[in-house]
Parts: C-alpha cells; structure tokens; sequence
C-alpha cells in the first residue's frame, strides 16, 4: 500500500522541471539604461552620455541550463552580453554560444543570407560578473573549445570572468559606482551572515548600506523586493554547496554511474533520495529547490523513492 501510495505521488505530483525563476538583485540594478550605460563606459573606458545610443536587447523568458540570462544591450559596433555568477561555472561559454546565436538569429531577422554581399554584424562581448569565494583571480578567461572531446574545433567563444567581490578590481569599481555599491552590499550580507540569521543578514546589510548613502535610491525603492531576491539567492546557493562544495554530488554521480554499469537502479536511487532529503532538511528549502540543485526533477525524485522502499 505504501509503495502504491508513492507511485501515486510520483504520477500526480506537480512536477516543473526548474523552479519559478525570479529576478536577481544584479540583473534588477542594471536593467535601468543609465546604470547600464555607466557599466559600459566603465569596461570600455568611453564617455556615451545619451541612453539612447543603447539598445537593451535581453531575451526575455529565456533559460539555458537552469539559469536566466541576465543583461545584453547594443552600443555602437558592439553586441555585449553581461552575466552575473555567485559561484563558479565551467559552462559559462557554453552558455554564451546559445545565446548569442538567439540573439543574432533576433538580429537578423529576415534577412537573406544567401546574398552575394556580407553580412556585417556587431562583434560580440561577453562578460561575466563573478563574486564567489572559489576563484580568487582578479580576472580570468574561459574558452568555448576546453569543452570539446577532441582538439582543433572550427568555432571559439571566449568569456572574460571580472571578480568583482569587494576589494578586487578597484579601478572598475571606482568608474561604476552602482557595481561598487552591489559589490559592498554582497560583502556586508557576508560579513553579517557570520552573527545573523540569512533573513536578519540581508535586512541589516540593505539598513546599512542606506545609512551609508550606498544606492541609497535604490534599496529605499526597492527594499522588500532585494530583501526576498536575496534570500531566494543564498537559499540557491547554500543548496548548491550541499550537492557540490561538500561533495554530495560525487557521491550521487558515483551511484549513478555504478547504477548503469551494473544495469540496476538501486545505487543511484539511494543516493539521489538521500541528497535531496538532506538538502531539504539542512537548509529548509523546498523539493522543488533541492531537485533543481541537483539537476533532476521532482518526478525522479518520487520514482527513486518508490524503487527503494
């Protein structure tokens, strides 16, 4: 009986593949011109004074591999794609490649290529944002093609990854002061969560940075909605250090490999229900959290469980 009461669940559970997503604190700063604009002018080292020589080209509603795309704009000859990451990815350029092909394929519209003249296309520029603790570089760089099986791809994309935790890059910080102003407040929720509780930490670090006259405008405005985008955002991350900083995962990929080699599911599924289940215990996230953190959805979460009772 029990086990036909999880079966049941499995097949009529709401089952989404990711969870809702909602906006990032970073991706809410610039989506206004003038802070993008002066987060232009500051990697470029140019002057552009009028917003509407930007064109904000953001695909809406898009998601590649779990993750919302967050700001890409056109200025001038350039067609830039600006990403901010908590944590490091290796598939960062695997990222840009889909979609900057989206965004081109929106660019060009109907135009014939078959034309016996060129095409001239804005040059793409792809930067990441980074402000966690694994990297410890000002900069560094990552290539499309350390990704492919074999050497001597016909195709690169290459992405530039800033770190931009408080007290690195000081000269960019300086030229923009709305990035220095995250950077500050992401370091101070840091600094808080040392004391506080995740909820007293970002409440206390939004007082502070107003107190201090940091994007005081702006955490004024919108301080409910950064308050709950935050918590959202370390929610996600303390779930990911579960399945991956303290090595749940291998643990996890090691059973399910095991689970294939030797044609069975047990391995896999013992595993899977005890990262989820811990997951969701540590950090009090929901299913729906914790399956995405794991990179399976809640169905396969319902039929591991049933396989192993």
């Amino acid at each position: 009986m029990e086990m036909e009461n999880v079966t049941m669940q499995a097949e009529n559970a709401h089952t989404p593949v990711y969870p809702t997503y909602k906006d990032r604190v970073f991706r809410m700063l610039f989506r206004e011109k003038r802070r993008l604009l002066e987060l232009y002018n500051a990697l470029n080292g140019t002057d552009y004074a009028d917003e509407g020589d930007l064109t904000v080209n953001t695909l809406e509603n898009v998601i590649y591999m779990k993750m919302k795309n967050d700001i890409s704009l056109i200025l001038g000859c350039d067609m830039c794609l600006y990403e901010h990451q908590s944590s490091y990815c290796p598939n960062m350029p695997l990222r840009g490649f889909l979609y900057f092909a989206d965004l081109y394929k929106k660019y060009l519209g109907d135009t014939e290529l078959s034309t016996g003249r060129r095409i001239m296309l804005p040059t793409p520029r792809y930067i990441v944002f980074y402000n966690g603790t694994e990297r410890k570089e000002e900069e560094f760089v990552q290539y499309l093609s350390e990704s492919f099986l074999d050497e001597g791809g016909c195709m690169e994309v290459t992405v530039k990854t800033i770190n931009i935790n408080y007290g690195h890059n000081r000269e960019l910080l300086e030229k923009s002061p709305t990035l220095n102003g995250y950077a500050q407040f992401v370091a101070k929720v840091r600094e808080n969560l040392a004391s506080m509780s995740l909820t007293q930490a970002v409440e206390a670090a939004v007082t502070e940075c107003i107190r201090q006259d940091i994007l005081t405008e702006f955490f004024t405005e919108q301080r409910n909605e950064v308050v709950a985008m935050s918590i959202y955002e370390y929610n996600e991350e303390y779930a990911m250090r579960v399945t991956y900083e303290e090595g749940e995962i291998a643990g996890y990929e090691r059973g399910k490999a095991e689970g294939k080699a030797e044609g069975k599911a047990e391995g896999f599924g013992q595993t899977l229900v005890r990262n989820i289940e811990a997951a969701m215990k540590n950090f009090g996230i929901s299913l729906e959290k914790a399956c995405a953190g794991l990179d399976v959805t809640v169905e396969e979460y319902w039929r591991a469980k049933a396989q192993n009772i």
